[in-house]
């Protein structure tokens, strides 16, 4: 490989590397200042791929939500999920994982029809969504008073790993996923909950004495 070829292919696995977000190829040229086609393009990522594979590299290229990022490989899945889940559960509550399960299902879908599904208003999860950039206005819907229509964004595909909504798990799956959060979340609370009582336990011991 010459000098020139390698010189841009580490360019292009340092720009990924150091993404937070899916780069697309328009980002690469951008940054490089090189006029790749997609071909050219998709070809380094072969390369470097070919080489994670060879050296047993736990993590590859993939494309996702119309770009590219580095993910790790499908068996070190399980690992990750124990030091990933905290982080998960800090940025999205269960309230707010049901109401981007409704939207990203039923998109376009609006507030009057989120609430019918979850029987609760969704007015404070929307707005939280939106903040966050993982749902936005897809429009307007044909009924009276032409309420807003939400869908989901490139950052909803990218926070959950999806090339595309055809990825999107079953709903069985989700009800799971939901059940584990709200079940850890019970856990959670519960060891709160002891650690209190010991605490005011231990502070009664030694007034006592």
């Amino acid at each position: 490989m010459q000098k020139q070829d390698l010189q841009l292919q580490q360019y292009i696995e340092a720009v990924i590397f150091a993404s937070e977000e899916a780069v697309t190829l328009q980002t690469i040229r951008q940054v490089t200042g090189r006029d790749l086609d997609s071909g050219e393009f998709q070809s380094i990522i072969e390369q470097l791929n070919a080489e994670y594979t060879s050296t047993g590299r736990t993590f590859h290229i993939h494309r996702i939500a119309g770009g590219y990022r580095f993910l790790s490989k499908p068996e070190f899945g399980d690992i990750l999920k124990k030091l990933l889940a905290p982080n998960i559960r800090r940025r999205l509550s269960q309230s707010l994982l049901e109401v981007l399960a409704v939207i990203a299902y039923n998109q376009p879908v609006t507030r009057g029809e989120i609430q019918q599904i979850r029987g609760v208003s969704p007015d404070y999860a929307i707005d939280r969504l939106m903040l966050r950039g993982f749902i936005e206005v897809r429009g307007r819907a044909d009924s009276p008073g032409k309420p807003l229509q939400y869908g989901t964004t490139r950052e909803f595909l990218d926070l959950f790993h999806l090339s595309s909504l055809k990825d999107l798990p079953k709903l069985r799956e989700i009800k799971e996923i939901l059940q584990e959060h709200e079940e850890q979340e019970y856990l959670t609370r519960q060891e709160g909950e002891a650690e209190t009582i010991t605490r005011q336990l231990s502070r009664g011991n030694d007034t006592k004495e």
